[in-house]
């Protein structure tokens, strides 16, 4: 199997510990990241004047040449499928892609076929440079199973780290449309009374806290506070449905990405997403609320009504700026025809 040997010159000043430096002065073409820097040390891949250097912590000076050993990429260990995919973008480095609800982004215990992942190997058809080593698309984000919309996955190691670099900055832009139960007023004393809720400029109710697993069911997240990952969301209501309202169209902002993230910070301000089976989204309506199409429209949709609707990010490799835009699936479409004949 063939490798490729980078040659580092450590810098003025460098960092006491060698992956510190070496994450530091690694060539930025050669596209490795902390995480793949530190297995490569941990592979006994790093020497510096013929001896390997295995210690993370191993001290370097300035003006040391030290040589990394990266082997070609591995088959990846997941089998190609030849699933259709709605493409919105494509080139040699990343691809975007409208998901259904109902495909699983990565394989999984439970979902070993199927997936996102299976189907954008059989579309690249083996063209992949690899990805952390191997094969493999690189999946920076993830939508959930039942949400429907925009994501970007990689397709070579450097824009997998460009890419990854900027969601952990924040500074990839997503929104995301979603229906929830009731409609958020900014000026109602009970949401300002919320803790983690605040009211920004322009009717933002922005929902702040910390996202971890729930202590009794470990299929769901909890908000906390002091306890778990920073989660910011930014929702706006977009349109109101019934007399008084019961029903909302959101616009939903991404500060942090953190799993269920909307889902959860909706449901703590009392709005949970219509049809989301976690964190009940199941409410049963009044009669009044709304015309009798709308409610069965309503009760019968089967997964939870969110969709990433945009997302944008600057290409890791051109330095372009790169927006999309999906319309929702025909079951929100549906619903949403329901909730405007009222």
């Amino acid at each position: 199997m063939s490798s490729t040997v980078i040659c580092v010159t450590i810098g003025a000043n460098p960092p006491s510990r060698l992956d510190k430096a070496l994450a530091r002065d690694v060539p930025e073409e050669a596209a490795l990241s902390r995480t793949r820097l530190a297995r490569l040390i941990a592979e006994g891949a790093v020497v510096r004047a013929g001896l390997i250097l295995a210690d993370p912590k191993a001290r370097v000076a300035e003006g040391d040449e030290i040589e990394i050993t990266v082997a070609a990429a591995q088959d990846y260990d997941v089998l190609p499928e030849d699933i259709p995919l709605d493409i919105a973008f494509e080139d040699d480095e990343l691809i975007v892609v409208n998901k259904p609800a109902g495909m699983v982004v990565h394989p999984a215990p439970g979902s070993p076929s199927g997936t996102l992942v299976n189907a954008l190997l059989h579309h690249f058809g083996g063209t992949l440079s690899g990805v952390g080593g191997e094969k493999r698309p690189g999946i920076v984000h993830r939508i959930d199973k039942d949400t429907s919309g925009l994501l970007v996955v990689a397709k070579s190691d450097r824009a997998h780290h460009g890419l990854a670099a900027q969601f952990e900055k924040h500074s990839a832009e997503r929104a995301y449309l979603a229906l929830c139960y009731g409609a958020p007023d900014t000026g109602d004393p009970r949401l300002r009374g919320i803790r983690g809720v605040s009211v920004e400029p322009g009717d933002v109710i922005c929902v702040t806290s910390d996202l971890a697993r729930h202590r009794t069911d470990r299929q769901k997240q909890a908000v906390y506070f002091g306890h778990g990952r920073h989660a910011v969301t930014r929702a706006k209501v977009l349109e109101r449905f019934g007399t008084p309202p019961a029903v909302a169209l959101l616009e939903c902002r991404l500060q942090t990405g953190r799993t269920h993230q909307i889902r959860v910070h909706m449901a703590h301000a009392g709005h949970g997403l219509i049809g989301d089976p976690v964190y009940g989204g199941r409410r049963k309506l009044s009669d009044r609320a709304l015309p009798a199409a709308a409610i069965a429209a309503i009760a019968g949709f089967g997964r939870q009504a969110l969709h990433a609707a945009a997302l944008g990010f600057e290409h890791p490799v051109t330095g372009a700026w790169l927006a999309f835009e999906a319309d929702v699936p025909d079951d929100m479409a549906g619903l949403l025809v329901a909730l405007r004949a009222t």
